[in-house]
């Protein structure tokens, strides 16, 4: 395995508006949208700790407090279930705060996902991160970000998550030119599109939620324009590292990830998601696929 720095630190973009969720999103951050009983955030900073990493940075904005308080002790709640002698729900209330080092930073405006991660350069530095997006939640049997550090140790430069859809939603990703490797889940990237037409789109490998990037990304990201959305786009500055060496922050690979993931972007793949982790629950699915079978044999 070649010499490249490990990586140690994790960056949550969570600056979003949410406007899709509104009007739930008015005062809540789409990021604390339960998962059943569970944040979606939690998730996944949960799946950062599982990967090694440690040091976490959350890149919010405004009305996203409650992710703070989320992940601080609640002492008064805490004493409250202590003296009721509710162990279970004491341990629940606590885990948040002990399984990270969080930090936190503001995005003054929505510029965009690169500039949510520009925000993070302060904090990183001159060191490798990972970087993992809300909206994609990763089983945890399936490993993806640890073999993605994997991967990064192997080529160095920065390595994306790509997942195969169907040609009719290309049009949803930033979508990959692909070459082959000598490893069946690792390709080399020479091509990246934000969103492109169907007609347009390099593959129907599109890009997930989850980047081990180079820390090169900073100083291309500063020079680079707001893209599509006028905003300043990550996918068009790793397609400028795909086409530099290790010396200049690059290459790019992806891991071709044929995994479980679960998408909470949107209301019915919400709606989804929730449904299915709920079927997963030992302590709930006995009591609640009964009645959903029977609520669905009913319409």
């Amino acid at each position: 395995m070649a010499d490249f720095e490990a990586v140690t630190k994790a960056v949550v973009p969570a600056a979003g508006m949410g406007t899709r969720f509104l009007p739930a999103t008015k005062a809540t951050p789409k990021e604390m949208l339960p998962i059943v009983d569970k944040p979606a955030i939690q998730y996944v900073v949960e799946e950062a700790v599982s990967a090694g990493l440690l040091d976490v940075l959350m890149v919010t904005g405004k009305n996203k407090r409650s992710i703070e308080d989320h992940f601080d002790r609640a002492h008064e709640l805490e004493e409250i279930l202590e003296a009721k002698g509710d162990d279970e729900r004491l341990s629940q209330v606590r885990e948040p705060a002990d399984l990270a080092i969080l930090h936190y930073v503001r995005q003054g405006k929505p510029r965009g996902l690169g500039h949510a991660v520009l925000c993070a350069k302060q904090h990183v530095g001159d060191h490798p991160f990972a970087c993992l997006l809300g909206d994609d939640l990763i089983d945890p049997r399936d490993e993806l970000l640890k073999r993605m550090i994997e991967v990064r140790g192997t080529y160095g430069g920065s390595v994306i998550a790509l997942m195969e859809v169907p040609q009719e939603q290309v049009s949803l990703y930033g979508c990959a030119a692909i070459e082959a490797t000598g490893e069946d889940d690792v390709v080399r990237v020479t091509d990246l599109v934000e969103k492109p037409p169907v007609d347009e789109a390099p593959s129907n490998w599109a890009v997930i939620g989850r980047y081990v990037i180079d820390p090169a990304v900073f100083e291309v990201l500063e020079n680079t324009p707001p893209g599509r959305g006028n905003e300043i786009q990550l996918t068009d500055a790793l397609r400028t590292l795909a086409g530099r060496g290790t010396d200049q922050g690059g290459p790019v690979h992806g891991v071709l990830f044929r995994g479980r993931r679960y998408d909470t972007g949107n209301k019915i793949d919400y709606l989804r998601t929730v449904v299915q982790f709920a079927a997963e629950r030992p302590d709930l699915a006995p009591e609640f696929m009964p009645w959903l079978k029977e609520f669905l044999a009913s319409r």
